[in-house]
């Protein structure tokens, strides 16, 4: 039997594949610019080089993860689709991925938008909820920036 076709959702990315960022150049030229945006609900914690997003507790309160939402350009998607999955150690159906694929809503210019996100997966998740290192105010590439002083 085939399996379902995926929805062909942009991609909500927080770390490396961010503009400026090492792994960007896996999306460049194939994606529309980037637009900011949130995803409520979720943890970001410091990885070694980069981070991961953990959903949080039900009773989290907290302002996301921030990043940007890009848009894949007509005729790259299923590539995208591929780099991204094995940039991030994700399998479709694999138990044990490093990072799962999601279809998560996200906020972009103020309104909900369906996305893919990819998450811990369940033991680096886990490993992260038990001792990881939050990053505060949710954003990555703002934390990697030295801070100065007046």
């Amino acid at each position: 039997m085939t399996p379902p076709p995926r929805p062909r959702l942009p991609f909500f990315v927080y770390g490396t594949l961010r503009p400026g960022q090492a792994n960007h150049v896996l999306v460049a030229g194939r994606t529309a610019p980037p637009r900011p945006a949130v995803l409520p609900g979720v943890l970001l914690y410091e990885g070694p080089g980069y981070p991961y997003a953990v959903a949080g507790p039900d009773d989290a309160v907290t302002g996301g993860v921030h990043g940007e939402l890009l848009h894949v350009l007509p005729g790259h998607y299923e590539r995208v689709l591929a780099d991204l999955d094995r940039l991030e150690e994700h399998v479709p159906g694999a138990r044990g991925n490093l990072y799962e694929r999601s279809a998560l809503r996200v906020v972009c210019d103020g309104r909900p938008c369906d996305a893919w996100v990819y998450l811990a997966g369940e033991e680096p998740a886990a490993a992260l909820r038990a001792s990881g290192q939050v990053i505060p105010g949710g954003d990555w590439v703002r934390a990697q920036r030295p801070h100065r002083r007046s």
